[in-house]
């Protein structure tokens, strides 16, 4: 079935099976592969973009439910203010180890920065806490968040 998307600013005419993770669409059909596959069941963040600004899996987000709306990967965060500060912050401080986890952490920490420009330590853990980092650096990624927070706020 042929669906039109709104990805990253560009619109996309995509042929996908009804049921098709919009992951798959993603890195198979559109060839933008800085959104990972992690689990495939929505447990570790590794697969998450925004749709319509809200953070969301895309591994358990189906094609035929995001026809109408504004879809913004890892590769074109950095396009707004908010995007951009964690994307400094996290090279600032060198949040990455191996890298994989990141693209979603980096979506996550984004969407948390837009709902609370100021989050307490806890409020990080809270929110970050569904983004899995299998080499652990916790600590850098909330670092990154209360930098980003401080370039925002300058």
């Amino acid at each position: 079935m042929a669906l039109t998307l709104k990805l990253n600013g560009e619109t996309h005419t995509v042929d996908a099976e009804p049921g098709t993770p919009l992951l798959w669409v993603i890195r198979d059909e559109l060839k933008l592969t800085g959104t990972k596959f992690g689990c495939g069941v929505a447990s570790c963040g590794a697969c998450t973009v925004h749709l319509n600004g809200e953070p969301v899996r895309s591994c358990q987000t189906y094609i035929e439910d995001v026809e109408d709306a504004e879809i913004t990967t890892i590769e074109a965060v950095g396009a707004d203010k908010i995007g951009s500060a964690v994307q400094q912050a996290w090279v600032e401080l060198d949040v990455v180890q191996c890298g994989y986890c990141q693209s979603g952490q980096v979506m996550s920490a984004v969407g948390l920065l837009s709902e609370n420009p100021k989050p307490s330590t806890e409020e990080i853990d809270d929110y970050m806490h569904g983004n899995a980092c299998r080499c652990a650096t916790y600590q850098r990624i909330r670092a990154g968040i209360q930098r980003a927070s401080e370039i925002l706020e300058a």
